[in-house]
């Protein structure tokens, strides 16, 4: 049986999220859910799998919460579950930024529709800014995006007051268009952004997995794969699988050209983190992955290590 995949999240105030972790892991578990649901005080955020009722089901838990009605959910398929358990976790946020005082519930950019984007961003006017991290960037981004090279969202702040301060420094007060895979880091950005002051901030609303699904590849203004948190590491347009591959030692994804690498050692090391590894740990990964490897020979699953966390 094909099992159903729902990514989701929403920021909307959620006082008594931790005395609600219970009653929702009892109640996805009784409906047979694996996956990970993050609970703050900003909202919910999660990506789990089942059966399609049981989905429905979640969802509509999750949609009784005051606040969470209009939650949306992108949903994808595998042929086996992709996870080993539920995990229901208590966040600070949903999303870590760092910044006190960021609530997109209350304030938050312009949400732009995936058809609409491209005007926005060939406008000269408009500074285009991918929000997501070096490691994901380096696989593919947009046409004419500035890239921050953060290794992690909570680098993005002081990234960007070091860049208004640039632009103040020139006189320039453009558009701030933002994006990021899914769409929760860039409607994030947009409500730090405007607590900073500046006005005239958008974002592309179910980030770029939306505008890959919905724009014909002929228009497109992407440039590349998309590095997603799953099993499938990279998609193209109408979402197919990528090229790459996780190096399951650091999380990074690896190019085809990368698997010929004299670093590359399945499971164990890739070329860039090849230097970062000690003895010890090649060691415990090696073991790992002949666990797999003997698992896969038997014709059963081994959940190998996930994709890193934005």
């Amino acid at each position: 049986m094909t099992v159903h995949i729902a990514a989701f999240y929403k920021f909307f105030r959620f006082p008594d999220y931790a005395e609600r972790r219970q009653a929702l892991a009892q109640r996805f578990c009784g409906l047979g859910i694996k996956g990970t649901l993050l609970l703050a005080e900003e909202g919910v955020n999660g990506t789990v799998a089942g059966n399609p009722e049981a989905i429905d089901a979640a969802l509509a838990e999750l949609r009784a919460l005051p606040g969470a009605e209009g939650i949306d959910a992108k949903f994808s398929e595998a042929a086996d579950m992709p996870f080993a358990r539920l995990k229901v976790r208590l966040k600070r946020e949903i999303v870590t930024m760092g910044v006190p005082g960021t609530d997109p519930s209350s304030l938050v950019g312009t949400y732009v529709k995936p058809q609409d984007w491209n005007a926005l961003i060939t406008d000269p006017d408009t500074v285009l800014i991918d929000t997501r991290n070096d490691y994901e960037t380096a696989l593919g981004t947009f046409e004419g995006a500035i890239d921050p090279q953060t290794e992690s969202f909570r680098d993005f702040p002081a990234w960007f007051r070091d860049f208004r301060a640039r632009l103040d420094a020139e006189g320039r007060k453009p558009k701030i268009a933002m994006f990021c895979t899914g769409g929760i880091r860039c409607e994030k950005a947009t409500s730090f952004v405007k607590a900073e002051g500046i006005d005239d901030v958008f974002h592309l609303e179910g980030g770029i997995l939306k505008y890959l699904e919905t724009v014909p590849e002929p228009e497109t203004k992407w440039r590349g794969e998309c590095y997603v948190f799953d099993e499938r590491v990279s998609v193209r347009h109408d979402l197919m699988p990528g090229d790459h591959v996780l190096c399951h030692a650091c999380g990074r994804p690896v190019a085809p050209e990368g698997r010929q690498h004299k670093d590359y050692v399945e499971g164990i090391s890739c070329a860039a983190c090849i230097g970062e590894m000690t003895d010890d740990q090649r060691a415990r990964f090696a073991e790992r992955q002949r666990q797999i490897d003997l698992a896969k020979a038997r014709g059963e699953k081994h959940m190998a290590p996930a994709p890193r966390d934005p």
